[in-house]
């Protein structure tokens, strides 16, 4: 019978204060302090792993260099973001200005020390896998009525005395309780998630992986983080109170043991990019033309489209090529998927014969920005027209780009071996 060697790894990679904080477009000064240390955590469970960095996302080159860094074969890493809006520009080019060249080089060496540090804790034990029961946290921002992955899958590893080593929750929610005029360094909910988990099981490695955000989040609208005026539900103490729910539920969930199996596989997918906007030249001078009358709010907005315009004026959209991976650990499939994904594309994996048996992650292996169903072109609004302006992208994705990626993942979890894995 096979051993399942797993071990777990949590490394600081909080920088002093006074980095320009990444994720809204509102928010302009830099860090003030620190609320919570942020991380990188790992897990390794035989010859694969998945790390997981308390960033809004991470550059599919620094993805890519992470998985070739680390002492395990790149194909069996996946390298993902929690997607807080608390910490420091993490990517090169990309959400805005300011990335520090000396914290991008922590949080690459934080999540290669991670993975490594995982590895040589690896010691014998066993897996068992439950879901939570819904903690009714998430909202769909777009669509009052629009779709939602309710799904909270949780794996817990113990040694052989029984012991929690690492627990790893999911659950899709944006982690921007905390709004523009936070100023503090913080993980948002997932720090009091963490937090709950590990003081029941002290010494333990408590590991949050984002599902699938792109137009989910506590219920505010993305135009309501166009102001860095305080609003009274985005505050520590309600991320504590979003954070220890979701933990709760967690923590409730039921244990059943998994075979002692680990399998990992994935796929590149090449996705074209399109330009709305028309010609460049003609749309920077029409928004040059709007700043000068324009409310404080939108001169933000323009301010953006216009450096990005001058950016982009003689660069084609072309295309964009993210990785799909699936790690399958006693059964178990971990699907990662990169960019900001949408609820009907994780409902749409799991329709597909996954069910609520696993995880269907984004943010992963890089954060190109939002990548939506072909539903949501025709409602149109920030996440589909207007967001690939401020992230940074040549262009906005084109109609079908989530459903490649969609039937990338459904192909890694219908793979034989994959299968035959499950099934052990």
């Amino acid at each position: 019978m096979a051993v399942l060697t797993f071990g777990a790894a949590n490394i600081d990679i909080t920088p002093e204060p006074g980095l320009l904080l990444a994720g809204f477009a509102a928010r302009t000064l830099p860090s003030t302090g620190i609320h919570d240390r942020i991380s990188a955590r790992a897990l390794v469970v035989n010859d694969t792993a998945i790390v997981v960095a308390d960033v809004i996302g991470l550059h599919e080159d620094m993805a890519q260099r992470i998985r070739a860094r680390c002492l395990l074969p790149a194909a069996n890493v996946i390298v993902c973001a929690t997607h807080t809006h608390g910490a420091p520009v993490s990517m090169q080019d990309r959400l805005g200005a300011g990335a520090d060249p000396h914290f991008l080089q922590m949080l690459e060496d934080g999540c290669v020390l991670a993975i490594d540090t995982a590895l040589a804790n690896a010691q014998p034990g066993t897996m068992s896998f439950g879901n939570g029961g819904d903690p009714d946290i998430a909202r769909n921002r777009r669509h009052a009525d629009g779709p939602l992955d309710r799904s909270l899958p949780v794996l817990r590893l113990r040694d052989t005395a029984g012991a929690l080593v690492a627990m790893v929750v999911s659950y899709a929610c944006h982690p921007t309780v905390l709004g523009a005029d936070n100023l503090q360094v913080t993980a948002d909910f997932p720090h009091y998630l963490r937090q709950r988990i590990e003081a029941t099981s002290p010494g333990a490695v408590a590991i949050y992986l984002n599902g699938c955000t792109g137009d989910v989040n506590i219920g505010h609208s993305a135009q309501a983080s166009w102001t860095t005026s305080a609003n009274a539900t985005r505050t520590f103490d309600n991320a504590r109170r979003i954070g220890e729910r979701i933990a709760d539920a967690a923590l409730a969930a039921t244990e059943t043991a998994l075979p002692q199996t680990a399998h990992a596989a994935d796929r590149l997918v090449e996705l074209a990019l399109e330009r709305r906007e028309g010609d460049l030249d003609a749309a920077r001078t029409a928004w040059q033309a709007e700043f000068v009358s324009a409310d404080p709010t939108r001169k933000i907005l323009l301010e953006h489209w216009i450096a990005w315009a001058s950016r982009f004026r003689t660069t084609p959209p072309g295309t964009w090529r993210g990785r799909v991976a699936c790690l399958v650990w006693g059964g178990v499939p971990i699907l990662a998927l990169p960019g900001e994904i949408f609820a009907e594309s994780a409902l749409s994996i799991r329709d597909a014969g996954m069910g609520e048996g696993g995880f269907v992650l984004s943010y992963a292996e890089g954060t190109p920005g939002y990548i939506p169903p072909r539903s949501e072109y025709a409602s149109g609004g920030y996440e589909v027209a207007e967001a690939h302006r401020f992230i940074g992208m040549p262009g906005s994705f084109v109609p079908g780009s989530a459903e490649l990626l969609v039937e990338a993942a459904k192909t890694l979890v219908a793979m034989p071996n994959l299968q035959a894995a499950s099934q052990n």
